[in-house]
C-alpha cells in the first residue's frame, strides 16, 4: 500500500524498521511479535500497520533496506577510483566494514537466507552484488590486470571469498573487521591477479 510519507512519517517508518531489525536479530524473528516491537516503540498497533501489512511485509522491508546500504557504501568506497583492481578491493574492504558495523542486518540476512519466504529477497541481493561487480572485473580482464577467465566465475569466486571471510570470522568470531579486508584482499589478489612475465 503506497502512502506519502511527511519527513515525521518517514522518521516514524525508519525508528520501526531500526527497532524491528534490532530485535529480530537479538531475540529472533519467530518470537518477536508485532507487539513486541510497538512496546518497544511506544507507539500503539495502528502506526505499524499504517506502515507495514504484516511482521513478513517488515522483515522483507529491513533485507531490502540491508541490501540497498550495502552497494551504497560499495559505491562511495569505489567512486572516483579509476583502476579496477583498486575498485574491487576498495569494494571488498567497504563490504566487510560494512557488515562488520551492521551486524544485527548482517545476522539478519543470514537468517533469511534459510527462511524460504525471505530467501529469494537474499538470492536477488546476491545476484545483484555480481551483476555490480562484472564490470569491474571485466575492466580489469580487459585491461590486463586480472586473470584471463570468465569475469563472472571472477567476480562470484571475490564476492563469494568476501561474504565467507566475513561471516566466518567477523558475523562468528568477532574479529576485526581491517584485517579480514586484510586477508580476504590479499587471498584474492594471489587467485585473479594475472601472472607476471
Amino acid at each position: 500500500m503506497a502512502r506519502r510519507l511527511t519527513e515525521r512519517g518517514t522518521q516514524r517508518k525508519k525508528e520501526l524498521l531500526d527497532v524491528a531489525s534490532r530485535m529480530f536479530a537479538t531475540d529472533g524473528y519467530h518470537t518477536t511479535s508485532v507487539t513486541a516491537i510497538v512496546d518497544r516503540l511506544g507507539v500503539g498497533k495502528g502506526v505499524f500497520y499504517w506502515y507495514f501489512d504484516s511482521k513478513d511485509a517488515l522483515m522483507r522491508q529491513v533485507l531490502l533496506d540491508a541490501q540497498q546500504g550495502l552497494r551504497q557504501a560499495q559505491r562511495e568506497a569505489i567512486a572516483g577510483e579509476h583502476d579496477p583492481v583498486r575498485r574491487i578491493e576498495q569494494g571488498i574492504r567497504a563490504s566487510i566494514e560494512w557488515l562488520s558495523d551492521h551486524r544485527h542486518l548482517f545476522a539478519l540476512l543470514e537468517f533469511a537466507r534459510t527462511e524460504e519466504r525471505f530467501a529469494p529477497i537474499v538470492r536477488a541481493g546476491e545476484e545483484q552484488a555480481v551483476a555490480d561487480a562484472l564490470p569491474h572485473v571485466a575492466a580489469g580482464v580487459t585491461a590486463g590486470l586480472l586473470r584471463r577467465e570468465d569475469p563472472t566465475v571472477l567476480a562470484i569466486a571475490v564476492l563469494g571469498v568476501s561474504a565467507h571471510l566475513a561471516r566466518s570470522l567477523v558475523l562468528e568470531r568477532g574479529a576485526n573487521a581491517d584485517r579480514v579486508a586484510d586477508a580476504a584482499i590479499a587471498f584474492c589478489r594471489s587467485g585473479f591477479l594475472a601472472p607476471k612475465g
